[in-house]
């Protein structure tokens, strides 16, 4: 997996406290991007569905008669 930098701002009593805490700052906050994207992929699924349901199609129907033919 190819990684990229990045840098991002954090308040100092946060960081201070995940210091403290032993925390992994990188692993986490890689760890909650990848949440966050899931969430939002899974959001967008849902917008989507909702515009455009799944419909019983017609043609399916006519070609499943095909095969008993």
């Amino acid at each position: 997996m190819t990684t990229t930098r990045t840098t991002f701002s954090l308040d100092e009593s946060l960081a201070d406290q995940a210091r403290s805490l032993g925390i992994n700052v990188s692993a986490a906050a890689r760890d909650g991007v990848a949440a966050a994207v899931r969430s939002a992929l899974a959001e967008a699924d849902r917008r989507a569905y909702t515009k455009t349901p799944e419909a019983v199609d017609g043609f399916w129907v006519e070609t499943e008669a095909w095969g008993t033919e």
